[in-house]
């Protein structure tokens, strides 16, 4: 059924923000720099439908259970809905909302065909065996068949879901349409129409966007050193390629905890959460850290890549990189962001900086419509493309109008949407 969600911004930053509050509060900064349509601002608050489905599964021991899952379509202006599905006990329609908006600036920063859209299912795929979590998924898929399509909404991995979960999603698609459709997702494994680097893609783009910020801000890389926060996908591709580009990265951390060492971690020693999960700490370094004094180490670039709401009012003082690249989705609240503003640390948007994800999507669904698959090395090379083209945009915009690098990438996003609305024109 369909869901409403009212709209109730605080006047104040909450103890905790959620998505959808910190994805409106960030609309409305950013229309205050743009030549938009105010019609175009509103409706863009919010989404145009949120789903809401029950999802029966037989547990392995035969008993039936009722899991809630959500679809969220926020715009499809300039092209089909596209964005995440997670399976994770907090997943709430005003999360995947939040979500959904975010996924919609992010698309139109980089310039893809794309609307913005998120869902999942409320589940901790912990409890679940792998026949358990196939059998949730493809009844998922059928409770929102008509919901998705590769011309109408084309959902990808996130939090809890991964490649093989795409694939059970778009072969119980599949077979219910009577005929193969890889491109009802992205994310898939490569041998059934995924792409390669898919996996590594988001990583990728936040050791572009953070090598590109040192460049702008006079550092050389070889003298940088890095935090990350998050040793996952983002967190771990990140890290490797940046140490592999002779940054020095300092110190690493998962839900646990971090090591830390002042001349420099083995990157590729340390295993992601993929290799080895909640591995980090069982590596050996001269120091380890708290996640929370990770955040506030003295280092040249901070990289949050683990969860939101990590740098806040609270702790923004204390942050004592110069650059912060944003990997996780919304890991700074607003109240934080004009914190950092005013101290003069530059916060690289996550709609643009780890981005990547979703570019890499769209090759991968360009790959299926034509049923042609490109080289690794072909995807890196187009993904290293595009995200050079969205940091010239976006940094054009900082330096035109005088703005943060967040108002800078939602300008870009909002100029490029607004002039779609207004040249579709509102259906009466």
């Amino acid at each position: 059924m369909a869901m409403q969600v009212t709209d109730d911004d605080p006047v104040e930053e909450p103890a905790h923000e959620s998505a959808l509050e910190t994805a409106r509060r960030q609309l409305r900064e950013a229309a205050t720099h743009v030549d938009v349509d105010p019609g175009v601002i509103e409706r863009l608050r919010h989404p145009t439908r949120v789903v809401e489905v029950s999802v029966p599964l037989k547990r392995d021991d035969g008993t039936v259970e009722v899991f809630t899952g959500y679809r969220a379509q926020h715009d499809d202006v300039r092209g089909p809905y596209k964005g995440g599905l997670r399976y994770h006990p907090d997943v709430t329609a005003e999360e995947c909302v939040g979500l959904s908006m975010w996924m919609t600036w992010k698309c139109a920063v980089m310039d893809l065909p794309f609307g913005g859209a998120k869902g999942g299912i409320v589940v901790n795929p912990k409890d679940l065996s792998t026949e358990e979590k196939e059998r949730l998924t493809r009844r998922f898929a059928e409770e929102i068949r008509d919901e998705v399509g590769p011309s109408q909404d084309i959902p990808a991995p996130d939090m809890g879901t991964d490649a093989k979960t795409m694939a059970w999603f778009m072969d119980a698609y599949s077979m219910q349409q009577g005929e193969t459709i890889p491109g009802v997702v992205t994310g898939k494994p490569p041998i059934i129409g995924g792409s390669y680097g898919r996996e590594e893609a988001p990583g990728r783009s936040v050791a572009i966007i953070a090598r590109e910020a040192m460049r702008y801000h006079d550092l050389d890389i070889s003298d940088a050193t890095v935090a990350v926060q998050g040793f996952g996908s983002v967190g771990a591709n990140a890290a490797r390629l940046l140490d592999d580009w002779g940054a020095t990265v300092v110190a690493v951390s998962d839900v646990n905890g971090g090591l830390y060492d002042t001349t420099g971690l083995d990157t590729h020693a340390v295993p992601s959460h993929s290799e080895e999960a909640e591995g980090v700490m069982a590596q050996d370094a001269p120091n380890t850290i708290t996640n929370e004094a990770l955040l506030e180490l003295d280092v040249d670039v901070l990289i949050p890549a683990a969860v939101g709401n990590v740098i806040t009012r609270d702790n923004a003082d204390r942050i004592q990189a110069d650059i912060v690249v944003e990997g996780a989705n919304g890991p700074t609240t607003s109240g934080a962001d004009s914190i950092l503003d005013e101290r003069g640390v530059a916060v690289l948007p996550d709609i643009l900086a780890n981005a990547g994800g979703v570019t890499v999507s769209y090759f991968e669904w360009l790959q299926d419509i034509n049923r042609r698959q490109w080289s690794e090395e072909r995807v890196a090379n187009e993904l290293e493309s595009e995200m050079l083209s969205a940091w010239d945009d976006v940094r054009a915009e900082v330096e035109a109008a005088d703005v943060s690098w967040r108002d800078a990438a939602y300008i870009v996003a909002l100029e490029r949407i607004g002039k779609a609305k207004e040249a579709r024109g509102l259906w009466p």
